[in-house]
């Protein structure tokens, strides 16, 4: 019956279970799969996050719909470990996932009125969620911000967690000049102290960035991740360039790639007002 399931290619989330679960098996499994803990696996789950987040920045939906698959693996595997180890199981994670989502939305499931503004909607949210921290013996401010995020994205979290409490600035100007004065110690750091120190001085200089962005309304991770993709496709075109001249960046020099750099910054530019 089992077997039948694995090749019925309508099985749907059933035969992924099992699918899982022969992986896993000690005695006839793939020994890949069984060495695997969830340590191991939690790298692969962050991997397969991030793709899913680039094939939406792409709006490739055909590879979204591969790469969603390849997350949902993830969850089917961690609770195929946990199901081995007696911590939960997949039936009990979607049953927990399910009634956090109707707890957390009595606007919509329960009898809150649903004539409210978004920005009341997500005070509401933040007032649910600080009560399941309670509930978690969760007191202090910044409980329960997850230490595996994206540094500047846990950065923006602890910070919009202590703006709650008043811990803030009151507009950007105050933020800028903290930013200017952190440069400046970096500068400091870099031309006197140790390559620790300096370090640290670079992270209260990041951390200020990420409260602009937050006070900017920015998310800075995919802020960066298009300047990422900003700064790929124009040095691709600078190396195109130096191609069609029989040359490669090593055989360059930095003048010449700046001005091939401006040029395609200009054809970007005229590109989008044609457009």
């Amino acid at each position: 019956m089992a077997h039948d399931l694995i090749h019925d290619p309508n099985g749907g989330m059933p035969r992924l279970l099992e699918i899982m679960r022969r992986l896993r098996d000690p005695q006839t499994g793939c020994p890949w799969d069984i060495e695997q803990d969830f340590d191991s696996i939690a790298p692969y789950t962050i991997e397969e996050a991030y793709e899913v987040a680039d094939a939406i920045a792409r709006s490739d939906w055909g590879e979204l719909e591969g790469e969603l698959g390849d997350l949902l693996l993830q969850t089917v595997y961690h609770t195929q470990m946990g199901s081995e180890a007696g911590h939960f199981t997949f039936d009990s994670v979607v049953k927990a996932i399910s009634d956090k989502m109707v707890a957390r939305h009595p606007h919509v499931f329960g009898d809150e009125s649903r004539d409210k503004s978004a920005e009341q909607q997500v005070s509401d949210w933040e007032r649910i969620k600080a009560a399941e921290r309670a509930g978690k013996a969760q007191t202090r401010t910044l409980d329960g911000v997850a230490t595996g995020l994206p540094a500047l994205t846990r950065a923006v979290k602890l910070q919009k967690r202590a703006a709650r409490v008043g811990f803030d600035w009151p507009d950007t100007s105050h933020v800028i000049d903290k930013i200017v004065e952190e440069a400046g110690e970096l500068v400091e750091a870099r031309d006197k102290l140790t390559q620790d120190e300096v370090t640290e001085e670079f992270g209260d200089l990041m951390f200020v960035v990420a409260n602009l962005a937050r006070h900017l309304d920015i998310d800075p991770e995919a802020a960066l991740r298009a300047t990422n993709a900003k700064f790929t496709r124009r040095f691709e075109a600078v190396e195109d360039a130096l191609a069609d001249i029989g040359k490669t960046p090593a055989d360059s020099d930095l003048a010449e790639m700046d001005a091939l750099w401006d040029a395609a910054k200009l054809a970007e530019k005229q590109k989008i007002m044609s457009d």
